[in-house]
């Protein structure tokens, strides 16, 4: 026996694993195990989540605000490098306790796996949000102002607080798309040899 095939792949074990194995159990039936890696998949992703939106919010708000000039490219600018930050760490996440048995392959060729199909998410979304944070956060703003004033009374919208709504209201729907494409994908192919 080699030294490599006596040692043990572990995965990361967390504080969720006990819920997430209840919930699995209860619901899966003979699915249990896909259903323990939809949740755990889908925490991940509430994680890329906090991360994407947050450095996107972080980037917009300091050095890649929407500016009047070429709103499109500061935009597209600051949700790529949003995204390629959350897909970095989904795809620790992922690697090491979604799919802690995924391991036949090298990590360098799952990464690749997985940076492909998250590249294809990312176009997506990156067309979606690009085309859409404009008009979005025009039809937005007007229904959330009462709401907006109620913190900050006589708060007049600028056009870059619209582009700004726009483009965190088009990141929530693209990340809703592109989670359940980068699942499917992800478990098909990438992580495609677990039971």
């Amino acid at each position: 026996m080699s030294q490599m095939s006596s040692i043990k792949r572990v995965g990361v074990r967390n504080p969720l694993d006990g819920p997430i194995y209840a919930i699995a159990n209860r619901v899966g039936g003979s699915k249990a195990k896909e259903v323990e890696r939809f949740l755990k998949f889908a925490i991940v992703g509430a994680l890329g989540a906090v991360i994407d939106s947050g450095t996107l919010f972080i980037l917009q708000a300091t050095i890649l605000p929407p500016s009047l000039q070429d709103p499109d490219l500061n935009v597209a600018i600051a949700q790529t490098i949003a995204f390629v930050a959350a897909i970095t760490s989904n795809y620790f996440w992922n690697r090491f306790w979604t799919y802690p048995d995924s391991r036949s392959r090298s990590w360098r060729r799952q990464m690749g796996q997985f940076a492909v199909i998250n590249l294809i998410g990312w176009i997506g979304r990156s067309i979606w949000i690009t085309v859409i944070h404009a008009p979005l956060g025009s039809a937005l703003m007007p229904l959330l102002l009462p709401e907006i004033q109620m913190f900050r009374p006589g708060y007049v919208p600028s056009p870059t607080a619209e582009a700004k709504l726009g483009t965190m209201a088009g990141w929530l729907i693209g990340g809703v798309v592109v989670m359940i494409w980068n699942f499917f994908a992800n478990r098909y192919w990438t992580y495609n040899d677990v039971a």
